[in-house]
């Protein structure tokens, strides 16, 4: 069999397939937004608790980098005898790996908030919860949403793995390349998942460039 990559046959390849690809890449993007919006809930909580107390703090930051260290591969198996297959090893493992640059983002932005300002609002009689809703996290949130945009990036790069564990997305195209080595479509499966989930990653960064710019006061923007 011609286990070669051509153009033409590529091409070929996506006529016959592109309403499975697309559906694919619905599914990938789905199980990141899923795992982020859990991630961002939970990583600017541990912040915003951890952000002045400095044991907490590096408690927290250092048991998430030690985390992000565990290999993707191994986590996904360790969860599958517990979650089964498919979505929920994929999430609880997207949003482990997420957590790090969003907790960390959170307590630098939260730290940079001129203290001036917290004063001010403490003279102004409001509470430390208020501040924190009104005031802190407003000015501190152009960091945060850098720290979900970067756990945005590494989502989409290990939510591909997760078709280890039957997990949703273009890992599956991945995968089944890779299985089939040899086979006529092998290359054409493993280039058409890669390629999708760069042009996807690219569309998020994209999305969360707007979406900074357009959650940010006009006078916090660089």
């Amino acid at each position: 069999m011609n286990a070669g990559f051509s153009f033409g046959s590529f091409a070929e390849f996506l006529s016959e397939r592109w309403s499975d690809i697309l559906d694919l890449t619905g599914q990938h993007l789905a199980v990141v937004l899923i795992s982020l919006v859990i991630a961002m809930a939970v990583g600017v909580l541990i912040g915003v608790v951890v952000w002045n107390r400095p044991v907490s703090r590096a408690t927290a930051l250092t048991a998430a980098g030690i985390a992000i260290t565990i290999p993707s591969l191994a986590l996904l198996a360790l969860l599958s005898p517990i979650l089964g297959l498919g979505w929920g090893p994929t999430v609880v493992a997207l949003v482990f790996y997420s957590l790090l640059p969003i907790i960390r983002n959170t307590v630098v932005g939260l730290r940079e908030v001129p203290a001036e300002v917290v004063e001010s609002a403490r003279g102004m009689g409001m509470g430390r919860a208020r501040i924190m809703i009104t005031t802190q996290l407003p000015i501190a949130w152009p960091v945060i949403i850098t720290g979900v945009r970067v756990a945005a990036q590494l989502t989409i790069g290990i939510a591909a793995i997760a078709a280890y564990v039957a997990g949703p997305g273009l890992g599956q195209y991945i995968f089944q390349g890779l299985s089939s080595i040899g086979s006529r479509n092998a290359i054409n499966y493993a280039v058409a998942g890669t390629v999708a989930i760069i042009i996807l990653a690219l569309l998020v960064d994209g999305a969360f460039i707007l979406i900074s710019r357009y959650t940010t006061s006009r006078g916090l923007r660089v």
